[in-house]
């Protein structure tokens, strides 16, 4: 690889991966976003601004994408001026996002048919471990591919696994997304079966961590989000969450498995959003459980 690193999606997670790329690669780095505060920001670190799709291209062997939903990349990817049109044998095109396996395997087949390599590799844990370059990172890829991206991921993930070939990855992020919800789910029960049988949240949620139950999301949606009643907007939406759910419950079906512990996660997200708390951070569908429509 000797040209720029591109990076589209400069949002919530996707501006601190950038500045982190930036700061030590020592490559040049080109972002693209239709908005225009993060890349402000970005140029101070020396990221460079692309004007369209077809410049980022134009300048940029490898090009990160990190946006919301499939439907985002399936759009920078098809559309007018999608990077399909402009991809060539020197380019590898990588999803950072969670996205549908059979769609990321379909947009590898169209991306080789350019010459082009194509990987998914979905990020997990906090905002906090992208703005520290400590995420974790599941890639789909092969070999050769992981290999030369591997160095460029360490610049903003401290923990990075070849699941396998593409579409590996996003099977692994969305079983990790999947299991996080319905941990959520047992959360939001606990928490709320507590208070009802006149025990401090507090007390519960502490000893918990110090036990068997302990968990990531125990330690953060759980103390951080679920105990005070606190879910911001512009962290992980509801809207999001069900996304991904969505995904886990498409994954089982093609594997001829009903996951009724996701069917559940799936309806209480749902019944959140309906209660108008679709823009708020997810682990909100507490209030669903204990059956609160006061947003």
């Amino acid at each position: 690889m000797t040209g720029a690193i591109g990076f589209i999606g400069l949002g919530v997670m996707g501006e601190p991966m950038c500045r982190n790329l930036a700061n030590k690669s020592g490559k040049s780095v080109i972002g693209f976003d239709r908005v225009d505060a993060p890349l402000e920001r970005l140029a101070g670190f020396g990221v460079k601004r692309a004007v369209s799709l077809a410049e980022l291209a134009k300048q940029a062997d490898v090009i990160f994408m990190a946006l919301p939903s499939g439907r985002h990349v399936q759009a920078v990817c098809e559309g007018d001026d999608g990077l399909l049109g402009h991809a060539g044998v020197r380019h590898t095109i990588v999803d950072l996002g969670t996205s549908p396996v059979e769609a990321s395997r379909e947009l590898a087949k169209r991306f080789a048919a350019k010459g082009a390599n194509y990987a998914d590799a979905p990020i997990a844990r906090t905002r906090q471990a992208a703005e520290t370059g400590t995420l974790s990172v599941m890639v789909g890829a092969d070999a050769a591919t992981f290999a030369m991206l591997q160095p460029l991921i360490a610049t903003f993930a401290t923990d990075i696994t070849h699941c396998g070939a593409v579409g590996a990855g996003q099977v692994v992020k969305i079983l990790n997304n999947m299991v996080l919800m319905q941990t959520v789910v047992a959360l939001g029960e606990a928490l709320e079966t507590a208070k009802r049988a006149g025990l401090d949240a507090k007390l519960l949620f502490e000893t918990l961590s110090k036990g068997s139950a302990d968990s990531f999301a125990l330690r953060n949606h759980g103390m951080k989000a679920m105990l005070p009643d606190t879910f911001p907007e512009r962290a992980f939406s509801t809207e999001y969450a069900r996304k991904d759910i969505a995904y886990a419950l498409d994954l089982g079906r093609s594997v001829d498995l009903k996951l009724e512990g996701a069917e559940l996660a799936d309806k209480l997200l749902g019944k959140a959003i309906e209660a108008g708390f679709g823009d708020l951070y997810w682990p909100v569908l507490a209030r669903i459980i204990k059956g609160s429509q006061t947003a």
